[in-house]
């Protein structure tokens, strides 16, 4: 389902114009990614089409929410839903369409958090040793592995980094994240090695001449994608011996866990991922509370 597509000809009343409005807010001016975008709508039209023409009311959102849960949802998708809400009624207040947001007083649902699942140290060194960087793409993909870890940059900021954006001298990378903001993140000297290595060699063989102005390339001249990157990271995982579901997350949740494992602060840690909540940072504090434990065993005199 595309952004800007119409609410079915059986909807009337104000509200389809209203989710148009909202869905244009957050493309023009919050620069939302299109994900994001999706999922505003696919949760907005669902309820358009259980709301109809009536106004919105705490009422009508409890109601709305049990239907949700009678459909089979589960916690964490409600309060997904509930959350579009929020944002949707918030805008509407702003704008002067509604004089108050009907879903304010109402407590999302509570989700338990899933502690992220990373690769220990000896898992990663296995995994980024695996493409064979005597071919273009082996050093691509070795380049791709290498940086991820390095940054704990999203799949998507990794397909999108763009070759000016890497400055090797000072070991700074400038990436595009969600809501179109950018930061400015520290790349390490063994990322940096891999990444040369592929721009002197690896790079010109699969463009042959062509131009890209994106850093990670493929064979037919473009930038390197989501889906595909994923593919090719499962295949990696394999040969390292990774049978675990193997996602560009997971190495992302790598970099975050061994930086605290070492000794980084947490805000330093948000910093570098993107994450505008310190609260979104802190499902790693397993690893906080783990190092507490080890610092008390090894230090206290009665441990």
């Amino acid at each position: 389902m595309k952004p800007g597509r119409r609410l079915p000809p059986s909807s009337s009343g104000p509200l389809p114009a209203w989710i148009e409005a909202f869905l244009d807010f957050c493309r023009v001016e919050k620069g939302l990614a299109r994900n994001s975008l999706e999922s505003y709508q696919r949760d907005l039209y669902r309820y358009a089409a259980f709301a109809g023409t009536a106004p919105g009311n705490p009422e009508l959102i409890r109601r709305y929410v049990d239907s949700l849960y009678d459909a089979g949802l589960s916690s964490r998708s409600i309060a997904r839903h509930l959350t579009t809400l929020r944002n949707y009624y918030g805008f509407l207040v702003r704008d002067g369409k509604v004089a108050e947001d009907p879903v304010g007083s109402l407590p999302l649902p509570r989700t338990w958090k899933k502690l992220p699942k990373y690769l220990n140290s000896e898992q990663v060194d296995r995994l980024l040793a695996s493409p064979q960087a005597a071919t273009p793409i082996g050093l691509r993909d070795r380049a791709m592995l290498e940086f991820l870890y390095a940054t704990g940059v999203r799949v998507s900021e990794l397909c999108q980094v763009e070759l000016t954006a890497v400055n090797s001298e000072l070991g700074l990378v400038r990436v595009r994240g969600k809501g179109n903001k950018e930061r400015v993140i520290p790349v390490g000297r063994a990322a940096l090695k891999a990444v040369q290595a592929y721009i002197d060699s690896g790079r010109p063989a699969l463009l042959k001449g062509r131009g890209c102005r994106y850093l990670f390339v493929t064979a037919r001249g473009s930038c390197m994608t989501r889906q595909a990157f994923w593919k090719l990271l499962v295949g990696y995982g394999r040969r390292a011996g990774i049978w675990q579901k193997l996602t560009p997350h997971m190495l992302r949740h790598s970099f975050a866990t061994h930086l605290l494992e070492r000794g980084a602060d947490l805000r330093s840690v948000q910093t570098m991922l993107g994450h505008e909540d310190i609260g979104t940072t802190q499902i790693y504090t397993h690893v906080l509370k783990s190092r507490l434990r080890n610092t008390v065993e090894r230090h206290h005199p009665r441990a």
